[in-house]
Parts: structure tokens; C-alpha cells; sequence
């Protein structure tokens, strides 16, 4: 019987092995060093939060794997010998495998800044993160101040998080605003301003210098770089950004670059060896995407499409239009198709802001056939598969504006800007 062996137990892994599950009999293993059991990494917040227990993260019970004949074991890959198709644990017991499905996800970014490796330093990626979180700072009495350290998506709700628990958090952001390296300039600036109203110190055009340590080795500040200001601190959240897990692989003969290389069907240069999810780097990127996206539906999807290659239906991985969503602080974000930061050649933004300064919209269209290109909407929930649609059907903007309505997926009762968005495009062409 031919053994398929994956390597992670994230969104990527599991559900290439659930997916191949349902298309055959083949043997599977899922390996992993990280926890015995499949969790959802993006709820890990709400556990912090006090919404739920971690038990509730699983989607699936204990007995599932079982059941449907998974194997699951745990132990940390320290090397991959493709030639007699065996992986070597670090354990020292090792493993044959048939196919090998590479699927170790992402590891938060450092820099080498001195202190790094405190006490106290966390990232916000892995159930060990949480469980630091919960020791070094299950309170405001144990925990004075957090300062974090990366103004992504990640710090964001790491700031969320611990707001949740009246710890005051110093939030430090290279970006002279908050992620206006993905966002248009109106909606960082909105953004910057909500983080302030909820008592969040954040500092725009600042780095991180070093941590320094107290006399057990544990976090007592960090220092500025810009400013030379030390700020006392008892946790240190490092968030500026992921990159693909994969040292383990460096000494093997699988093509790697900042992540395991693969072609438009998931296979890297060895046969019968894949590579999915966040880890996984495209030779080429698809369309405009980025060639590694560390984006939970993407490698999901992934999952499926290599599950049909590996039982024989070889399937060509196709992403198809870019969206994404999130939170910052309590407005909700979603994105679909591609809206830049800075309009491109042939291209121009509709802004639209609701005087309350935490909704708003922006459309990006090009300039010559007013073809719709994409929409970030903020505070107002969007249908996905209207957007996906318009996308496919390549409408103009002044379709999706009129028929914003169709799009809108609000609860009921709750207001619509729908008149208001169209008035003020109205407005804008005149003034064009």
C-alpha cells in the first residue's frame, strides 16, 4: 500500500490528507512537532480572549483520525534523505515514505536584534506562543506593559489581545502608518487613529534597537533605535512578519528559496516530493499574487488540489481571484480582487469615508476601459462570491457601484451607505 507522509499538521496538511482520505485507501501519516492534534491557528486569539477553551480551536474530535485510518505522529524532521525516500527524526527513529507532502507552515520573523531570545519574547504564531502569553502576561499586576514589536495583521490582534486584559501595549511600527506598505493612504490613516482611540501607544517611523534583560534572563525593556528611548516592558511581541518553516530542508537536495520551490502543480525537483501552504514558494508567481502567501484559505486550497494529483488526477493548483479578510480591533476588514496601496499605471481609487471615521471603502478601476480591479471595504461586510462574480465577469466600475447593494451582507437593521457611497462616486466624477 502506498504511504503518504506529510509533514505538518496545519490547514494545508490536514486537509490534503482528509481530501486523499475520500479519494482513496492509501496509508497516511500526518507528522508533527507542534501539537498532537489539528487546531485553528487564527482562533488562538479568542482563547487568550476568554471566548473559548483551546479544546474548542479542534475542529475535529480525537476519535476522527482513527476512524478514518490517519496517522498521527509526533516528532520533529531533522533531515529528509530523498534518494532511499526516509526522513530522520530528531529522536533518532526514522520514517519510509512513498510520496512526501511538506507542509511546516510559517515561524515569526527575527532580525537578530540582541535579546531576541529572552524571556518574555513571543511571537503570536504557535499554541506555545499562547501558552507563554497566559504565563508571562495573564494579567496587568504580572504583566506592566507588552510592547510590540511589527505592525502587521498578527500585531494587530496581538494588541487586541491583550487590550482584552487591560495590558497597556506600546506598539512599535517601522511604516510611517500602519500597514501603508498594503493599504491606500486613507484607510491606514483611519486605522492609526482608531488604534490611538483604544488607548493602544502606538509610534509610527520607529524600529526596534535591542531588549535588555534583567539579572534572571528575563525582559526589562527595549530600546529604541531612532530615539535611543528605553521602554520598560515584561513582554516582548515580536510580529514583524512569518517566513516559510523550512531550515530542516536547507541540507537536502529539494530546490528551496525563501521557501520549498514548487511548479504550477505543487511538485518540487524530486519526485514524489510536494510542498503546500505557507511554505511552499512558487517558481513563477500566479497572476499578480505574491509566490509564497501565508493565507489560510490558500492553503487550504492547495490541500485539495494536490490531494487530486497524489490519487492520480493531476490537477493544476489555480488560486483563482485574490481576497482575504480580518480585524482590527472591532472593524472588520475584507478585500477582494487587487487594490494597492498606491494606484498603478492606468489606474485610479474611489475613497469613500463614513463620518464616524470607522467605515469605508475603496475601489480601484482602470482609468481607460473602467474595468472594476478590486475593493477593500472596512466596517461594512461584503459577499464574497458577488465580488468573485463581478471579477469573473469583468464588470465596470460604475456597474459595482450602482449594484453595491447586491454585495452588502450586513445583519438586518443594520444601516446601509449604499446611497451615500454612490452620491459621493457621483461627486468624484464630477470633480474629475
Amino acid at each position: 500500500m502506498e504511504h503518504i507522509v506529510i509533514i505538518g499538521n496545519g490547514i494545508s496538511g490536514v486537509t490534503a490528507a482528509r481530501y486523499i482520505r475520500k479519494l482513496s485507501d492509501k496509508k497516511i501519516t500526518i507528522i508533527s512537532a507542534e501539537t498532537n492534534y489539528f487546531f485553528s491557528r487564527t482562533a488562538l486569539m479568542y482563547v487568550y480572549m476568554g471566548h473559548m477553551k483551546f479544546e474548542h480551536t479542534q475542529p475535529y474530535e480525537n476519535w476522527f483520525w482513527e476512524k478514518n485510518k490517519i496517522n498521527l505522529k509526533q516528532g520533529f524532521v531533522k533531515h529528509i534523505d530523498t534518494a532511499s525516500k526516509t526522513l530522520q527524526f530528531s529522536e533518532g527513529d526514522t520514517l519510509a515514505y512513498d510520496k512526501l507532502i511538506i507542509a511546516t507552515g510559517s515561524k515569526p520573523n527575527k532580525f537578530g536584534w540582541p535579546g531576541q531570545d529572552l524571556d518574555g519574547v513571543m511571537g503570536m504564531y504557535h499554541k506555545q506562543d499562547l501558552e507563554n502569553l497566559e504565563k508571562y502576561a495573564p494579567n496587568n499586576k504580572v504583566c506592566k506593559r507588552t510592547v510590540i514589536v511589527g505592525g502587521g495583521l498578527i500585531g494587530i490582534e496581538l494588541a487586541e489581545m491583550l487590550n482584552s486584559r487591560n495590558i497597556p501595549v506600546t506598539f512599535l511600527v517601522r511604516e510611517s502608518s500602519f500597514w501603508n506598505g498594503v493599504l491606500p493612504e486613507g484607510e491606514s490613516a483611519m486605522l492609526n487613529r482608531h488604534i490611538k482611540n483604544h488607548h493602544i501607544d502606538l509610534r509610527l517611523g520607529v524600529n526596534l534597537k535591542e531588549i535588555t534583560s534583567d539579572s534572571n534572563g528575563k525582559v526589562k525593556s527595549v530600546i529604541v533605535a531612532e530615539t535611543g528611548e528605553e521602554i520598560s516592558c515584561d513582554v516582548v511581541g515580536l510580529t514583524a512578519g512569518v517566513s516559510p518553516n523550512i531550515d530542516f530542508i536547507k541540507d537536502s537536495n529539494i530546490e528551496t528559496g525563501r521557501g520549498v520551490k514548487v511548479n504550477r502543480y505543487l511538485e518540487t525537483n524530486i519526485p514524489d516530493v510536494y510542498a503546500i501552504g505557507d511554505c511552499a514558494e512558487q517558481h513563477e508567481p500566479i497572476g499578480q499574487r505574491r509566490s509564497i502567501e501565508a493565507v489560510w484559505y490558500t492553503g487550504r486550497m492547495m490541500g485539495e488540489t494536490l490531494a487530486q494529483t497524489i490519487c492520480g488526477n493531476r490537477l493544476e493548483y489555480k488560486p483563482g481571484h485574490w481576497f482575504n479578510s480580518a480585524k482590527f480591533l472591532d472593524i472588520e476588514y475584507q478585500t477582494y480582487g487587487w487594490v494597492f496601496s498606491r494606484p498603478r499605471e492606468n489606474e485610479a481609487h474611489f475613497h469613500w469615508k463614513h463620518e464616524d471615521d470607522t467605515k469605508c471603502i475603496t475601489i480601484c478601476y482602470n482609468t481607460i476601459n473602467n474595468k472594476f480591479l478590486g475593493i477593500n471595504t472596512f466596517g461594512i461586510r461584503m459577499r464574497h462570491e458577488v465580488f468573485d462574480t463581478w471579477l469573473t465577469e469583468k464588470r465596470d466600475v460604475d456597474y459595482v457601484i450602482k449594484h453595491l447593494v447586491e454585495a452588502n451582507f450586513d445583519p438586518e437593521f443594520y444601516k446601509h451607505y449604499e446611497a451615500e457611497i454612490f452620491s459621493a462616486y457621483q461627486n468624484n466624477l464630477q470633480t474629475i
